[in-house]
């Protein structure tokens, strides 16, 4: 099951950017390669760096990282929903408001490395053990239609864009 093989009526075009940025390797590829890239790539950035912000009113580097877990289990969350076909619509939720009152930068980086892993360990496991037909499933997010596939590859690339984001403007 590669991106290529979703179809547009399958996510909202919002998520277009994300799902791209998936690039064109198989859900369970895009994981675990996911998996091994985030966490290096974490590991390099310097821990002076963690708390750091480039404006005031942006997130700090572990911040981010809280977001990116918090937004992984939302849509794994989604994606079990859909492939187990739970037709109740399902809310979407403010990101901001997540990471508020979260105290994350009061937690060590290692901390945050041990829980992404084991999000990340428990996401691929769950979508490794979803057939074809559980990945096509369509259910409603946000007031919108969604594959438990295309949810996975959001996943990815919504990780990408945040660690883009943070070569780009926090290095």
């Amino acid at each position: 099951m590669k991106v290529s093989d979703l179809l547009t009526s399958e996510f909202n075009p919002y998520y277009g950017t994300y799902i791209k940025l998936a690039e064109n390797k198989s859900l369970i590829d895009g994981l675990q390669d996911g998996l091994e890239e985030t966490i290096s790539f974490f590991e390099s950035i310097p821990r002076d760096k963690f708390e750091h912000r480039y404006a005031e009113d942006k997130w700090s580097i572990k911040e981010i990282l809280r977001h990116i877990i918090d937004t992984e289990r939302i849509f794994a969350y989604r994606a079990l929903r859909f492939a187990r076909n739970d037709s109740a619509e399902l809310p979407g939720f403010d990101q901001d408001e997540y990471i508020l009152p979260d105290m994350v930068n009061e937690l060590s980086s290692q901390s945050l490395f041990d829980e992404y892993r084991s999000n990340r360990m428990s996401t691929i496991i769950m979508f490794t053990n979803f057939t074809e037909e559980m990945l096509k499933r369509i259910g409603t997010a946000s007031n919108n239609p969604m594959s438990a596939r295309a949810a996975g590859f959001v996943i990815i690339g919504h990780e990408k864009h945040h660690c883009n984001v943070i070569k780009e403007r926090y290095l």
